[in-house]
Parts: structure tokens; C-alpha cells; sequence
């Protein structure tokens, strides 16, 4: 597999229909966004663009995309033209009755926030007290309307030390999937990075536990997403791309339709409104530079470079002011 290659279309797009919140979350990279939304017609037509340009799968996302009053008319239709849809919630709108629609409306599977399975630190986290309950429930409700579950954590300060806990509380509510998300450096999380980021030697010791258990749990599928962890010898034979997904196989568009690499690179490549998706995909220096990294630092000497290509790109640009900077997560340094 070249390390630069990437899909001949987007496979995934993870769209913020909105940036607008019923939470005041610590580490949101979009809450200083104050992009004007289009109106349905306007993402009706989006979604007409993505289908004739190959995307296979749609991800809602923001802001709460369930602020969007015609999100499941924007999904429905998306599915009646073949794309698959999803979504990541912080659950607080899903009552039986969503649930229910959500499933008619062509969703299969939505993924819930939740940051601790302590209620009173998830709750805090997020700030609006209540929300933890609001978002277990909301899991029942999906399980019980055929929708396939998942639980995302953003890992940080609040919860190093909840791990098992959270792999407990995914397992008790037999969600699907359990999303670790290592923690970014972007909106509120750069202006929070002090308080709640963690060290290198930290993300490490929390990548070698979380390895084990997934060693051992069978009943449930621990999702890692970040490059770095080819250091610890890591290595997914099944995955299609090395390093980030960004840009070879997936692109964010924000409630304006602004196209960025991922939704924690503000670097904007185009619009989907205005611009040919194909033609952004195939010819967008930024992202024909995210393909092919030429390696900084440390990583010109790393015999694991090849497979993670210097780590999240998101964190070494906002930390460092250069995408091709090793990541700042990474705690390799040098030994083997």
C-alpha cells in the first residue's frame, strides 16, 4: 500500500448541519463558529451532489444536529438515493418517539457522547446537569428501534482514570461500538489544552491499556482512531490508508458548506455548495499535501513512520503550526 494513497471519491463525509448546542462542552471545536446555515433546499441539494459523486456513507454531526428541525427529511432523502447515515448526539433530544423516527428515516446507526460513567463528571463536562441519564436512555431508545449503537469518548483529563469504567458501562448497555477519541487541539480544546490534554507518556500508558483490553473483550468492539499507536506495534492489516483517514477517505463539510479536510483542520479546500466536489477531492494542494507528508523532527528518523505518518495531522498543525510536524501526542523518541 503507497502511504499516499487515497479513495477516487470521498467514502465518508461528516457533515455539521449545524453549529448550534443545548450544551456548553469544554473541549467543542465549533461552538466560535458563527457560519449562516442554508436552507433545506439548499442541503437537499447537497445531498444530491454527494450521491452523484460516490459518497457511501453521510455523517451528521455539529453543533447537535437534532437542532436541525428538517435533519430527517435531509436523511431520508440522503438514503433514498443510496448513501448510508449516521450520527453522533449527545442524546438529550432522543426520546422513544425520535428513536423511532430516526429509524424511519433511514438511519442504522447513531453514536452517543458520553465521557465518564460517572453521571456527575459527564454531566460537568458537558454543562447541563442531567444530560448523562438523558444520554443512557437515549441508547435504550435506539437499541429498542433497530438502530445500532455506539458510545464516543473524548479522552482527557476528566477520565483518564474511567477507562474501565466506560468499557463497563458500553458493555452493560450492549452498544456496538466504543469510540475512544484521543483529544484535540481545536476551539475550545486549544483554549482548554492546559487543563485537560494530556502527556505523551500518558496517551501512551492509556494506548497500551486500552490494546489489552481489546485483546481480551470480545463482545465489544473498541474503536482507536489515532495514528500514533503504530509506535506500540499496532498495526490494523484491514485498514485501507496509513496515518489519518482525512483526506483519502473522508472530508467534513461545515453548516456553511465549507469543505475541510476533518472537521479540526480549519483550512478550507472549497465549498460544496459552489465548487465540484471530484475536482476539490482530486486536485486541492492541501489535500494532495495531507497524502503525501514529507517527514519532520523526530519522524525522519522513526522506523514506525511509514505506518502512522507522523500522527494526527489536526494536532500538529494546531499545536506546531505545521501539518508535517510530528504529532505532539507522539512519545517516541528515538529508543526502539
Amino acid at each position: 500500500m503507497k502511504s499516499d494513497w487515497y479513495a477516487s471519491s470521498p467514502v465518508t463525509i461528516n457533515w455539521a448541519v449545524t453549529n448550534k448546542c443545548n450544551f456548553c462542552c469544554r473541549h467543542c471545536y465549533s461552538r466560535s463558529d458563527a457560519s449562516e446555515e442554508p436552507e433545506k433546499q439548499v442541503l437537499l441539494d447537497i445531498v444530491k451532489k454527494l450521491s452523484e459523486a460516490g459518497v457511501f456513507s453521510l455523517n451528521f454531526g455539529g453543533g447537535e444536529p437534532l437542532l436541525r428541525k428538517d435533519l430527517l427529511e435531509i436523511a431520508s432523502y440522503a438514503s433514498q438515493l443510496g448513501i448510508a447515515v449516521s450520527m453522533n448526539s449527545n442524546g438529550f433530544l432522543i426520546d422513544e418517539k425520535t428513536a423511532v423516527e430516526l429509524r424511519k428515516a433511514g438511519f442504522k446507526k447513531v453514536g452517543i457522547s458520553i465521557d465518564s460513567p460517572r453521571p456527575e463528571t459527564h454531566d460537568e463536562f458537558r454543562g447541563v446537569r442531567g444530560c448523562y441519564q438523558k444520554a443512557v436512555a437515549a441508547l435504550r431508545h435506539l437499541k429498542a428501534a433497530g438502530i445500532e449503537t455506539s458510545i464516543s469518548s473524548v479522552i482527557c483529563r476528566i477520565n483518564i482514570k474511567d477507562i474501565g469504567g466506560l468499557i463497563a458501562l458500553a458493555r452493560s448497555l450492549e452498544v456496538s461500538y466504543l469510540n475512544f477519541h484521543n483529544f484535540k487541539c481545536s476551539g475550545l480544546g486549544f483554549t482548554n489544552k492546559d487543563e485537560l490534554d494530556l502527556t505523551p507518556e500518558e496517551w501512551k500508558e492509556f494506548y497500551i491499556y486500552v490494546a489489552g483490553q481489546k485483546a481480551l473483550i470480545k463482545d465489544l468492539h473498541i474503536s482507536l482512531e489515532d495514528p500514533i499507536i503504530a509506535s506500540l506495534g499496532h498495526k490494523d492489516s484491514n485498514a485501507l490508508v496509513k496515518g489519518s483517514v482525512c483526506g483519502k477517505l473522508s472530508l467534513n463539510i461545515k453548516s456553511n458548506g465549507d469543505i475541510t479536510p476533518c472537521g479540526f483542520i480549519p483550512i478550507v479546500v472549497g465549498n460544496i455548495i459552489s465548487d465540484d466536489l471530484k475536482k476539490i477531492w482530486n486536485n486541492s494542494p492541501v489535500l494532495n499535501k495531507m497524502r503525501g507528508k514529507t517527514p519532520k523532527g523526530k519522524c525522519v528518523s522513526c522506523d514506525h513512520y511509514s505506518d502512522c505518518l507522523g500522527g494526527c495531522t489536526a494536532r500538529a498543525l494546531a499545536l506546531t503550526g505545521d501539518m508535517e510536524n510530528p504529532d505532539p501526542h507522539c512519545w517516541w523518541n528515538g529508543d526502539a
